[in-house]
């Protein structure tokens, strides 16, 4: 079977829209993330929707497939807030390897399924690696700007720990995404490249930003180029941004990292802005009239849906991507 790194080069990549969308329609109560197993956990549980990958494992399953069935190439894990710093508000952190290990695997076994159906599609599985709750780089105390409430060390423990699960439950690629601080993402990266050599592997490794706003910056302040700096001494496959931001507003800043990086790129901006409710009203016609600008303008390699988005969407996405071409990567000497 070919692989992703195989792929990308081929053609542009489609990669699945947002779980958390799809899960809110099952509407889940607390006992419904409970399940048998935690249905006397001392503590509330609703919310966390990285655990359904334990208490309701045939939805995640499902999810997967509908988004393998509107023509995605790439699902992410169900493990957004997988690491103990992410599970320590719901006092999970001694389930962080079965959660991952548990979502990989769930995701693995879909895409086996489709691939073996379809053995001309290939599909593959990322394995979500979301920013965590905390920040390396800012204060979230303004009275005391030199304070941090985590240390690099501390996130790379976590994300090591969330990194071996996911490869041991079977992903093809490593998706480090939302990065809302750079620091928090090479605490990540370097914690990605210990396992590697500890285990003499070569994993892909995807990674995605976000730009917060019209200030064209991260959260914690850099410009898309100081981003593409900071992460650039590692080998990619890909580099790109997600979420905060619709097709349409993304667009000046992916054609700023487009022009700058040799590496491949991704995007998987939201469904538009969110209204006065913080729902997404964009319909999947008008994301795939956004997304076909992309397309046009030979910006990307990897294209999905963040917040918002559905497998309409994706199929939406499918049905222009397979016309273009994939962004030319031109390596210099």
């Amino acid at each position: 079977m070919a692989t992703i790194t195989e792929e990308i080069k081929r053609r542009i990549l489609v990669l699945d829209g947002a779980m958390g969308t799809m899960l809110q329609r099952y509407k889940f109560t607390e006992e419904d993330y409970r399940g048998e197993r935690f249905k006397d956990y001392p503590h509330s549980l609703k919310g966390n929707n990285d655990l359904l990958s334990l208490t309701q494992p045939h939805a995640i399953a499902e999810v997967h497939a509908k988004y393998f069935e509107a023509g995605a190439d790439i699902v992410e894990t169900n493990t957004f807030s997988g690491t103990t710093i992410g599970m320590a508000d719901y006092h999970m952190e001694e389930l962080v390897y079965e959660l991952n290990f548990e979502s990989a695997r769930i995701a693995k076994d879909v895409a086996e399924k489709f691939t073996k159906a379809n053995p001309n599609h290939p599909r593959f599985v990322a394995g979500s690696i979301g920013p965590t709750n905390k920040t390396a780089s800012l204060s979230p105390d303004v009275n005391r700007p030199e304070y941090r409430a985590i240390t690099f060390d501390e996130l790379r423990i976590a994300y090591k720990q969330q990194i071996e699960a996911l490869i041991d439950g079977g992903v093809d690629v490593l998706l480090v995404e939302t990065i809302f601080d750079t620091l928090n993402a090479k605490a990540c990266l370097f914690a990605i490249e210990e396992v590697k050599e500890e285990r003499n592997i070569d994993i892909p490794v995807m990674v995605s930003g976000t730009i917060t706003d019209a200030s064209g910056r991260t959260l914690s302040g850099q410009t898309v180029e100081a981003f593409l700096a900071s992460i650039s001494h590692v080998p990619l496959l890909s580099v790109g941004f997600n979420c905060a931001l619709g097709a349409e507003q993304l667009k000046p800043y992916l054609q700023r990292l487009s022009n700058a990086t040799e590496f491949y790129t991704s995007a998987y901006p939201n469904a538009g802005l969110p209204n006065a409710f913080g729902e997404y009203d964009q319909s999947a016609k008008e994301m795939q009239i956004l997304v076909e600008d992309y397309l046009k303008d030979g910006l990307i390699n990897v294209i999905g849906g963040c917040c918002g988005t559905t497998p309409d969407h994706i199929k939406a996405i499918v049905e222009v991507a397979k016309n273009y071409k994939p962004r030319q990567v031109v390596v210099s000497c």
